[in-house]
């Protein structure tokens, strides 16, 4: 459709010269020009044309050649921009014309320019916030090449570092301003005021004194460690003041009133607290060496009472009773009270978990020996209301918790003997003897509490046996039918028989079983050869193995073992008791 509109387009310009010519001619003829000056008019024309034209091509010729050179500028500017863009390489469609060629590349040049110039303006913003956050971070920039031109890919990763240290940057002064209120809290309370420049920093108001840095944090932290360490060293010298102060109380008998106003009196920060408590310690003490004789027995009692607590023997008191049988009551005396109390009161606070379990099994060896006891006592079978159901429950929770608490004592003086590098003792003796001394004492008392019960069931024997029979009633009195006669050992079964005339005669028909007198004999004999045979060998001896060895260590578990043997010719007491 178009070169067919070019070919009209140039039929009618050849058409518009050919009645251009003619329309001249006409001009000519009715001028009367002559035909040489015709043929030189024409010629002028045609060298005019031909001049116009010739023009034109060479015009269209030059804009060929410049459209030519642009594709061969363009084509090389946009290889250099895609490389350094990091782009691939720009490809035409085929089947373009110059002109498109031309146009595509042109465009395509525009884009990635401008491309680029916002590549390079984003480059440099983000750079400056880098280089911003670095300084205050102190961490390494994101490495860019100078000069070089930003691929998309870095340019993504560098918004993604900006971002990491954005989030670094919030976390870290969140910690900065943690650290520095909890500092400057610290200080308030304990009424310290700032010396170094680090605490003049930490305690100033200004954000931005201070660099985000992992070396900075540090510093704080270690700056918080410290001031933690000394508040914790003041709140303990505050409560040994207060102690102090409470044992002056005490022993000089302040009145609760005056104890309470002085405690209410007390406000301000811990420095100011300590001051006025050791103002109070320093009166007190005064006050103290006015009355040093009650003072130092009052001392001595609450030491007394403090190594009974703690379970000390005679052989650990030795070392100080010459001090507390001094009667030159004097400051150095009191002295030497005060730091032997201090001394036993933090053997105690350092041994009081295992003083608890120690005072703990002393409680259940108590209700066990009680039981003990208990056992022994006939009459507690005529309890009523489930009174012998609950002691027999008691008894198997003392049996349970005797081997366990002797068991946790072991591991826990153990442990404790190794952490303190001294031994542990109880009454002057290790602990797993002591416990062994109560057993053995223990059992002991049980062999001599039997041989008692053997001996009076001997006497009472005997006392039996010679005992002067008494008489019988008449015949016709009290008279028992056979059936309600009972039937016992040292007795005849007495036969009743009657005759004709009406008269009642008892026959006596002797009993298949021995008398009485010779089952007691022989039971009483078994009981002695029992009883001797405890006394020449007991279990804890069987346990230790020679009688004349130090007592070892042994657990309830060991003693109950030995303890509740039943040799074969033994008689126990319910059948002692069956038997009389």
């Amino acid at each position: 459709m178009s070169s067919r509109r070019s070919e009209a387009l140039a039929f009618s310009l050849v058409t518009g010269i050919n009645h251009a010519m003619a329309r001249l001619v006409d001009i000519w003829d009715s001028m009367g020009i002559m035909e040489e000056q015709r043929v030189e008019r024409m010629e002028t024309v045609k060298k005019h044309i031909e001049g116009l034209l010739n023009d034109m091509i060479t015009e269209e010729e030059a804009l060929k050649h410049r459209i030519r050179t642009n594709i061969i500028t363009f084509e090389k500017q946009l290889d250099t921009l895609c490389l350094e863009m990091s782009m691939d390489p720009y490809k035409l469609e085929e089947g373009l014309t110059v002109l498109q060629i031309e146009k595509n590349l042109r465009l395509r040049m525009e884009v990635l320019t401008k491309e680029k110039g916002d590549r390079l303006k984003e480059l440099h913003g983000l750079q400056q916030q880098d280089k911003e956050l670095c300084l205050e971070l102190c961490v390494t920039p994101y490495y860019v090449p100078t000069g070089s031109m930003p691929s998309r890919t870095q340019l993504q990763e560098l918004r993604e570092h900006l971002k990491t240290l954005s989030e670094e940057k919030k976390s870290r002064a969140k910690v900065f301003s943690g650290l520095r209120e909890d500092i400057r809290k610290l200080m308030e309370d304990m009424g310290h005021k700032p010396e170094t420049s680090l605490e003049k920093e930490s305690v100033c108001h200004g954000e931005e004194i201070f660099l985000l840095t992992h070396e900075n944090i540090k510093a704080l932290q270690l700056l918080l460690s410290q001031m933690k360490v000394k508040k914790e060293s003041l709140m303990n010298t505050l409560a040994e003041l207060k102690e102090r102060a409470m044992c002056l109380w005490n022993r000089l008998e302040a009145l609760e009133q005056d104890r309470t106003a002085f405690q209410e009196s007390v406000q301000g920060t811990l420095s100011d607290q300590i001051t006025q408590w050791q103002g109070e310690v320093d009166c007190l003490t005064v006050l103290q060496k006015a009355m040093l004789e009650d003072v130092i027995d009052k001392v001595r009692q609450e030491l007394v009472a403090l190594w009974d607590k703690c379970n000390q023997g005679p052989e650990q008191r030795e070392p100080f009773n010459a001090h507390i049988c001094d009667d030159d009551f004097t400051e150095e005396l009191l002295a030497l009270h005060d730091a032997e109390l201090l001394k036993v009161k933090n053997y105690y606070d350092q041994a009081k978990p295992l003083l608890e379990v120690l005072q703990k099994w002393e409680k259940y060896w108590a209700l066990f020996q009680d039981f003990e006891k208990k056992a022994n006592d006939p009459n507690r079978f005529s309890n009523r209301g489930g009174a012998l159901l609950k002691e027999a429950k008691e008894k198997v929770k003392v049996q349970k918790m005797l081997p366990k608490l002797e068991e946790e004592l072991r591991t826990g003086v153990e442990s404790w003997e190794k952490d303190q590098g001294s031994a542990f003792l109880v009454q002057g003796q290790r602990v797993m003897t002591y416990i062994s001394s109560q057993w053995e004492e223990h059992k002991q008392q049980r062999g001599k509490e039997k041989s008692e019960r053997a001996i009076t069931s001997k006497k009472g024997e005997m006392t039996t046996l010679f005992k002067t029979p008494t008489k019988r009633a008449h015949g016709g009195m009290n008279t028992l039918t056979p059936n309600k006669i009972r039937k016992t050992p040292a007795q005849p079964i007495m036969v009743r028989s009657v005759s004709c005339s009406s008269s009642s005669t008892f026959i006596s028909v002797p009993s298949s079983k021995p008398p009485l007198s010779q089952v007691q004999m022989q039971k009483t004999k078994s009981l002695e050869r029992s009883n001797s045979s405890s006394r020449q060998r007991t279990p804890l001896q069987e346990y230790n193995g020679t009688e004349g060895k130090k007592p070892v260590d042994i657990s309830y578990s060991d003693f109950t073992g030995d303890l509740f043997k039943k040799p074969n010719d033994a008689v126990f007491n319910s059948t002692a008791k069956d038997l009389f």
